[in-house]
């Protein structure tokens, strides 16, 4: 059968949904795929002068057309479509396309070539022998699948031998045959041995681990081999030096190198001078029950790095290695403590970031004791259980928030955070928001526990989550889940435990009911009296002249929208975003204000006149979009401004209202009053949402640039059976872009930026403001 020329000219531009869309009574899910053709696309943009807002695209797999806003659609060349039209389930698809790596594999894949296939929730080695389309070869977009011939265990274990529906694509053993789409299909690390063609005598001349020594400006310097790289075969070795003179790698001639000695027999790492010899297990009879297990590829392990510090990762590859005695394992580790990318001696057994890649004898692996239970464990009591974790450790000592370099210490990297668990994403990203690097909320932990009759639910938060969290970086899903049973039976509601709720939801549980903690804002209408709450939800009219709003123009929007006024400085205000539900965003982009400044925001606060500085005694409401007398949205004047202003013929109905100076900044004749403060409060944390699944931003210490970003379902180990890895990544380009101005965030193309920041600006929903002032007295 033919195969399709992916390389064609192809009139259709395609596209993926990276965000839910709905249009009407459709909803259309984050990871469908959709097209238009590039005339209709150069026509749209020509009509829409210089960049298209909105496009009419139609849908693949489905039937119709919708009109959908840009900012949701990332660009697909045909090929990338095709395989990732063949992934059945678009919150999956959607998760393959960010993550890219495979994707990119996938379209270098060649027919021969040697891949390993998930398949029965199982890794099985196998043999590429197609890539096509099975389907209908006539629609719009047909499906690419991969074609392959199941080898060793799997054999006789496939679905065919190569036919589909009655069409011959490849042949091969009966029932050794499977179509798959590129997702269950690894192609690093199992590459055909036509593929593997090195020169042997040069690259066995010196071997990683090796101790040589080497001439530098006339000098003997010595080192380890640690990787033989491609220029190898050019003369050239890399190696890293003894004395910490050098922070990278440094290339050597092969001329001037002096072998010294190899390793010990005992050594069992190449690469990296790490220590291997006994794995340090907390127990001997726990020692032996985990030496017991058996390790194979995804096997989450434990590696002695040093003296008493352990490298964490995952075998992302198992076999053996030319001229090397013994099974080897490449890890990818949780950390750069590694030497490699996957490559070792012109061969990429796997695929991994730079100094994330090792290659150890399977020997020195041990069982990640993070992730198992010892044969005495007491059974958990998770109704909901999935995952093979052990409670996280009780810690009853006062840990305070991390901050500065400690904060990177003991929370950066995989495994790191608040893991999550059935859909406990809401929980974890308020919760590490919240807790991790401040303690404006730290008073929700030490209320006394005889004035709570849920004393238990505040030593559960307090003693398993925020105080292991910052003291060892880590919090289980089991400790999440603890008190999330507890709040299901305080609450009554059985969901609490399985299905996900809004963060605001969760925030007002636990605060008021809960633990009985005074509302975080007071805020007064006119006329009315002073109302509580815990977070303050922006209500706003669509504003027609601001398209790119910071945080500090809608509350200020808000304020003037409802007439309210705060009555007293909040020591932690809580806003949301003007949006409905996960899927209707009032804004497509919010700019954060690092500083809120509340100042004409407060009821009762002295206040600058707009015009000249001095104290205001007047304020006018009608005046509050004019942008001519002063950028900020309040307007408020001293007596003598505010007959000036208002003697403008467009101004003079307008009506003024006194405010009322507080007895200590009263003028006093002759005499100008005291300086007049501006109360702000500092911008901590940010929940986002994207796809039904939060996340979070903090910072993490007063320098700009100290931003990092969590997610607790960033990775996954296993299936049904397996478990979620939290990671927490630094986010510097985040401060790079806040520094910017204004218009330039304005214009900025949310596909354009770099990391993550495009969910900071995008999919903000809940931002976390801060007086550390105020936080002394509450």
């Amino acid at each position: 059968m033919a195969r399709h020329t992916w390389e064609s000219n192809d009139p259709l531009m395609y596209f993926i949904f990276l965000e839910r869309f709905s249009e009407r009574s459709r909803v259309v899910e984050a990871g469908t795929l959709c097209c238009m053709s590039e005339e209709d696309y150069l026509q749209q943009v020509a009509n829409d002068h210089p960049s298209p807002r909105w496009l009419t695209v139609t849908m693949i797999g489905e039937s119709g057309v919708v009109k959908v806003d840009v900012n949701v659609l990332q660009p697909l060349d045909r090929k990338k479509a095709a395989l990732l039209l063949a992934v059945p389930n678009p919150t999956e698809r959607l998760g393959c396309f960010l993550e890219r790596g495979l994707l990119e594999q996938a379209i270098q894949a060649e027919v021969g070539q040697e891949v390993l296939v998930d398949y029965g929730n199982k890794l099985h080695p196998g043999l590429l022998h197609y890539v096509g389309s099975i389907l209908d070869s006539s629609a719009l977009l047909p499906p690419l699948y991969f074609g392959v011939e199941l080898e060793g265990e799997g054999e006789f274990n496939g679905e065919n031998d190569g036919t589909y529906k009655g069409v011959t694509f490849f042949k091969c053993k009966k029932n050794s045959g499977l179509f798959l789409p590129f997702n269950k299909v690894m192609f690093s690390g199992n590459l055909s041995p036509e593929r593997q063609s090195i020169s042997t005598d040069r690259i066995n001349s010196v071997m990683p681990g090796e101790k040589v020594s080497y001439y530098v400006d006339d000098s003997l310097k010595r080192g380890t081999v640690i990787v033989t790289s491609d220029q190898q075969c050019d003369g050239f070795i890399e190696v890293l030096p003894e004395d910490g003179s050098q922070d990278a790698l440094l290339k050597v001639s092969l001329d001037s190198i002096l072998k010294e000695e190899t390793l010990s027999k005992g050594n069992e790492i190449l690469g990296c001078n790490l220590k291997n010899d006994s794995i340090e297990t907390d127990g001997a009879q726990d020692g032996e029950d985990l030496a017991r297990r058996p390790l194979e590829v995804n096997s989450m392990v434990q590696i002695q790095y040093k003296e008493g510090e352990m490298a964490h990762g995952i075998i992302r590859w198992m076999g053996n290695i030319p001229h090397m005695e013994g099974t080897m394992v490449g890890v990818e580790l949780d950390e750069d403590k590694g030497c490699t990318d996957g490559n070792l001696q012109n061969h990429q057994y796997f695929v991994c970031p730079p100094k994330r890649g090792l290659f150890v004898k399977l020997r020195a692996c041990r069982p990640d004791t993070r992730f198992l239970i010892s044969r005495d464990a007491e059974p958990k009591p998770l109704a909901h259980q999935t995952h093979n974790r052990e409670d996280g450790a009780k810690v009853t000592e006062k840990i305070p928030p991390l901050q500065g370099s400690a904060a990177v210490d003991v929370l950066l990297g995989r495994m790191k955070g608040i893991q999550g668990h059935c859909n406990s994403c809401y929980m974890d990203a308020a919760l590490f928001s919240l807790f991790s690097c401040s303690s404006v909320l730290d008073s929700l932990l030490f209320k006394p526990s005889s004035c709570l009759p849920d004393g238990h639910i505040q030593r559960i938060l307090r003693e398993n989550i925020v105080y292991p969290l910052r003291k060892t970086g880590f919090v289980s899903a089991n400790s999440v889940m603890m008190l999330r049973q507890q709040l299901m039976e305080e609450s009554q509601c059985p969901s609490f435990t399985t299905s996900e709720k809004d963060p605001e939801e969760f925030l007002n549980l636990i605060m008021h009911r809960i633990l009985g903690m005074e509302p975080l804002l007071k805020l007064q209408c006119e006329g009315q009296k002073v109302q509580d709450c815990y977070c303050y939800q922006i209500f706003i009219e669509q504003q027609s002249a601001v398209t790119v709003p910071t945080v500090q123009q809608l509350l200020e929007y808000s304020f003037h929208h409802s007439n309210l006024k705060l009555a007293e400085i909040p020591s932690c205000f809580i806003i949301q975003t003007p949006r409905f539900g996960k899927e209707y965003k009032m804004f497509s982009k919010i700019i954060p204000s690092l500083e809120l400044d509340i100042t004409d925001l407060l009821q009762d606060s002295p206040r600058e006149c707009v015009v000249c500085g001095d104290l205001a005694t007047q304020e006018c409401r009608e005046c509050f979009k004019n942008i001519i007398l002063s950028d900020s949205g309040f307007k408020q004047y001293c007596d003598v401004c505010a007959k000036q202003v208002h003697l403008h013929q467009s101004r003079t109905s307008h009506k003024l209202s006194p405010l009322r100076v507080p007895v200590g900044f009263k003028q006093e004749k002759d005499k100008r009053p005291p300086p007049i403060p501006r109360e702000t409060l500092e911008l901590f944390g940010v929940l986002c949402i994207e796809t039904s699944h939060y996340v979070s931003f903090v910072k993490y210490s007063p320098e700009k640039g100290s931003w990092m970003f969590f997610d607790s379902m960033a990775d996954r180990y296993g299936s049904v059976d397996g478990y979620n890895i939290p990671e927490v990544t630094l986010c510097p380009e985040v401060a790079t872009y806040l520094a910017a101005p204004v218009k330039d965030l304005s214009s900025q193309n949310p596909r354009d930026m770099k990391g993550v920041a495009k969910r900071l600006f995008c999919d903000a929903y809940m931002y976390m403001y801060q007086s550390k002032r105020m936080a002394l007295y509450k």
